[in-house]
């Protein structure tokens, strides 16, 4: 057991010693005031653990037996932690002098406030913000993501127009700070996910159930993203496909679980042939195999379900970080590929 009374910044490693001994060194020397730098290692087979020791014995290790995926990963590590925040940060993130302080103190003076993000940008170029979670996630009708800065793949450069503190639906798992109890009171991240859009479920259970989300954009990190599977890839389309419609039968309110299942069938069916028409077989199939997998999986997620809307402030409704139309809409038909054009 670690136990710490400052920020428990803990990452997630899986064969990833090259990109920790890149990333590292910035997350070392630029938290020490405010965090503990903990590394949880998913079973590595690279040497990871042999040159953390050597290399940054000041890091506190948490060997665990296999590879347990990004989110039962970190379930099972932060049952070993003890500290007022856990930040959960990807092993691919650089970051500056006093990035944890604006989000500290935001916390501290926010109480009624669960979790909250940096403004995230590109490390390959500092000047655009990263897909993964730009400055801070909404979502649309039918569960598609967008962030602050990014809708779909047009990421914005970064220009100062999101720099203010923003209430989200979500906030980026590449860097994201929760209250250990809010943690605890949640059952934290959904391990049958394995990776991908457990954040989004995350923090959807939390929003729901009064709790605030935020971006403070004067805390920045730098993402390098892609740094497990890379987009396109066939077992990521699968992961995304499969954990979104999960995510949705989880948390959507009763009066809007059938009609907006019934429009995904068809946007994912759209999507697929898209795939196939293009030549790309393998992501075809892995979006076939998702809603295959999904509907497998349904009786496993029904109490879930039915916990979710017992703890739901108001049945879930209301949330104003959804909005109620459709984005693949605004994208393609109406041409809004910024986030100021939309309005909601």
């Amino acid at each position: 057991m670690i136990k710490t009374d400052k920020i428990a910044i803990v990452i997630l490693n899986w064969n990833g010693r090259d990109m920790m001994r890149q990333f590292l060194p910035s997350v070392v020397k630029h938290s020490k005031d405010e965090g503990c730098v903990i590394v949880a290692d998913n079973g590595s087979t690279d040497g990871s653990l042999d040159m953390l020791k050597e290399e940054f014995p000041e890091v506190e290790l948490l060997p665990l037996p296999q590879n347990y995926g990004f989110a039962e990963g970190y379930n099972k590590a932060l049952e070993l932690v003890e500290a007022p925040y856990y930040l959960l940060l990807n092993s691919d993130v650089e970051v500056p002098e006093g990035w944890l302080r604006p989000m500290l103190d935001y916390m501290e003076q926010h109480p009624e406030v669960a979790a909250c993000q940096p403004k995230l940008l590109s490390q390959k170029d500092k000047q655009y913000f990263e897909y993964a979670g730009a400055a801070g996630g909404f979502m649309d009708r039918y569960g598609y993501p967008f962030c602050r800065g990014r809708i779909f793949a047009d990421v914005e450069r970064d220009e100062g127009q999101y720099d203010t503190t923003a209430h989200l639906l979500w906030a980026t798992g590449a860097a994201l700070m929760v209250r250990s109890k809010d943690w605890k009171e949640s059952g934290g991240l959904d391990g049958r996910f394995f990776a991908h859009m457990e954040e989004i479920d995350l923090c959807w259970r939390l929003r729901s159930r009064g709790r605030g989300i935020v971006c403070v954009p004067q805390s920045v990190a730098y993402h390098v993203g892609g740094a497990s599977l890379a987009a396109g890839n066939p077992r990521k389309t699968f992961l995304n496909f499969r954990n979104n419609l999960l995510m949705l039968y989880k948390n959507l309110p009763a009066d809007e679980l059938k009609p907006v299942m019934r429009v995904r069938k068809w946007l994912d069916m759209v999507a697929a042939f898209k795939f196939l028409i293009t030549g790309d077989v393998a992501n075809f199939k892995a979006v076939y195999k998702a809603r295959r997998e999904f509907r497998r999986m349904l009786p496993d997620f029904e109490k879930d379900r039915q916990r979710n809307l017992q703890l739901a402030v108001d049945g879930g409704h209301g949330l104003p970080e959804r909005i109620d139309q459709s984005l693949l809409l605004l994208y393609y038909a109406k041409g809004i590929k910024r986030f100021s054009a939309l309005h909601f």
